[in-house]
């Protein structure tokens, strides 16, 4: 595997962000790379929140990979934090070569650091691969999820 640098997103990051979320059946539908208003916003609300982490993964200079992890204090579990794991995207270029597992390694790795004591995470039921890519790391699936579109 080559070099990596995972660091938090900037601003100048967002085309290669946002392109990645598009590229697949399901992110085709819903982003849109072209106009960037939207995602800017969203970016500002999020580097301005201290619980929110996106992160890059870098080579050789361009972005290839991406992700969101929010950590949230709770009651349940007796108190317990825990991160949630969000957009996780590699770019077509780089997929097979090990990115994915060193961006979920470190957002594993970063929960602990920041006194998570759960990581979890959701995939779209078609991302079947993905399903089986998160058990090898050690992810179970434990819940059936729901979402309402507001």
């Amino acid at each position: 595997m080559s070099d990596f640098e995972i660091r938090r997103a900037t601003e100048a990051d967002l085309p290669a962000i946002v392109a990645m979320l598009a590229d697949d059946a399901l992110g085709a539908t819903r982003e849109s790379p072209d106009d960037l208003t939207p995602y800017r916003a969203a970016f500002e609300a999020l580097a301005a929140d201290p619980q929110q982490h996106l992160v890059v993964a870098v080579q050789e200079g361009r972005t290839v990979g991406t992700l969101q992890l929010t950590v949230i204090p709770g009651l349940s579990r007796r108190g317990s934090t825990r991160s949630i794991i969000e957009s996780v995207r590699i770019h077509a270029d780089a997929r097979g070569s090990g990115l994915g597992t060193l961006l979920i390694e470190w957002a594993v790795a970063e929960s602990r650091t920041l006194g998570c004591q759960l990581v979890q995470l959701t995939s779209d039921a078609t991302r079947i691969d993905a399903h089986r890519f998160y058990e090898r790391l050690g992810f179970e699936a434990s819940h059936l999820g729901f979402k309402l579109q507001l």
